[in-house]
């Protein structure tokens, strides 16, 4: 297969998977879909993605679906302070980041674009998401049932194309991401992982991406080049 369409959120996990197809595919011809929901990090994730493309020759398709946030219950959308983060306890984190229907909303619509692709061009374009292995937290939009109940819905609500979802880290850990990013030499310092965004910082005239550290995507991150061994490059507001 010589194309390929990617879920990208300018994070650690979907940037990989773009190099990924890249590098050991050998996929040339990679489009980037990136999805503005509102998100309070869309400045600092849009940034990522946009590297990612120019780094990869690949297209960046932009698609507003600002819709979600406004009905989104999670602390991706709205404010809250850091004090109140701080305070967010263990079994509060998987439904205060939650986004109502995120993947399947993204996974449909690049499906839409892939079948509207193949019928006006004939070009196949299978859709790929970063959706891996989450523990014990696991959402139940990443796990291989979901997978399987997606790729079903695709067969049915398509006419054309015999399209389909793919997720090649389904049962990689985070940290399994962070040793393949090393040996496909990937920087992982032009990646975005924290949900509520802490701007930007110039360092050596070079514009590096803040993380705040302390909501559940930055935990993710920091556990994860934890448990890799591998020096972890990002720079958090607080420790």
């Amino acid at each position: 297969m010589s194309k390929a369409m990617v879920l990208t959120s300018g994070g650690l996990d979907s940037v990989t998977l773009a190099y990924y197809l890249r590098k050991v595919k050998k996929i040339r011809d990679i489009e980037l879909i990136f999805l503005d929901y509102n998100q309070k990090s869309l400045k600092e994730e849009l940034f990522c993605a946009r590297k990612t493309a120019k780094k990869l020759g690949s297209k960046l398709k932009i698609i507003n679906v600002r819709w979600l946030g406004e009905i989104s219950t999670s602390l991706i959308n709205k404010k809250i302070s850091e004090e109140k983060l701080k305070k967010i306890k263990e079994k509060e984190e998987l439904i205060s980041w939650y986004v109502p229907c995120r993947n399947s909303i993204f996974l449909l619509v690049g499906l839409a674009i892939a079948e509207s692709k193949f019928i006006s061009k004939k070009e196949k374009n299978d859709v790929y998401i970063a959706i891996k292995h989450e523990g014990e937290l696991q959402f139940k939009d990443t796990t291989p049932e979901f997978l399987k109940q997606m790729n079903k819905t695709a067969e049915f609500c398509t006419q054309k194309g015999n399209l389909k979802f793919v997720a090649p880290f389904l049962n990689k850990e985070k940290e399994d991401l962070i040793e393949l990013s090393k040996k496909l030499r990937i920087n992982l310092g032009d990646t975005y992982s924290c949900y509520v965004g802490g701007g930007f910082k110039k360092i050596k005239n070079k514009t590096i991406p803040i993380h705040c550290g302390i909501c559940g995507g930055c935990k993710s991150r920091k556990k994860a080049f934890k448990f890799s061994n591998i020096k972890d490059s990002s720079i958090y507001k607080n420790v």
